[in-house]
């Protein structure tokens, strides 16, 4: 292996003045299918059984169960990220990386036509952005009952699930002490358990060689744990 893998996408960045708050969906109310398998999803997680909360629940339509999981994760990721925020910064993370081997780079079609280095605060913004500007498009994520999910969803689905494990391996690399020191360590392994089990189930990390990279040993020793 090279001493180290830069990796980058070609993504829009799209600004928006919600990225550091969770994203509350505002399109779905109590009683609609997506309330519904986000109750099932919370049920199952409470019932220890992460490899039941993943599963596809019996007759639901699978673009809706990835929907609505994309946005939970987005949710614990930010809420994760956003306790060790004093803690990234320009400063002390001058490369988005997780370890010294893998340095991620941003590039859109629009601000950074090349693959650019980031700080990682700017990355993960970068990121966190994204990932809300095409929750927030109608198109993308259609939330009318009868409306399907466009033939790019699930394109879109896997790299939105490639992006955000770049933020679990980030934290995990280089501030779990603070996470430990914070409390926070049975919140990230449950979270990030979840994660991987979501993406093993639904076949997210097919067709991209550097998906696991950083955190292989970890995931390995998750899956045969469950």
């Amino acid at each position: 292996m090279d001493e180290k893998t830069v990796i980058n996408d070609e993504d829009a960045y799209y600004r928006n003045s919600r990225t550091r708050a969770p994203f509350r969906p505002q399109k779905s109310g109590k009683g609609s299918t997506n309330w519904q398998l986000k109750q099932f999803a919370e049920a199952t997680l409470g019932s220890g059984s992460l490899r039941k909360a993943v599963k596809l629940p019996e007759g639901e339509d699978e673009g809706e169960w990835l929907a609505v999981n994309v946005v939970d994760f987005y949710n614990q990721i930010n809420l994760l990220y956003g306790s060790i925020t004093e803690f990234c910064s320009p400063q002390s993370c001058p490369e988005m990386k997780a370890t010294d081997e893998f340095e991620y780079l941003w590039q859109d079609s629009d601000q950074y036509k090349k693959p650019t280095k980031m700080a990682a605060p700017e990355y993960i913004e970068h990121l966190m952005t994204w990932v809300q500007s095409n929750i927030d498009n109608e198109a993308m994520f259609p939330s009318r009952i009868g409306v399907a999910f466009p033939r790019t969803f699930r394109p879109l689905i896997l790299q939105i699930f490639k992006r955000l494990y770049r933020v679990y391996a980030h934290i995990y690399c280089h501030h779990y002490p603070v996470i430990i020191n914070l409390g926070l360590e049975p919140h990230l392994n449950t979270s990030f358990k979840h994660y991987v089990l979501f993406v093993e189930e639904h076949g997210l990390a097919q067709g991209s060689r550097d998906f696991w990279g950083p955190l292989g040993d970890l995931v390995e020793s998750m899956l045969r744990s469950d």
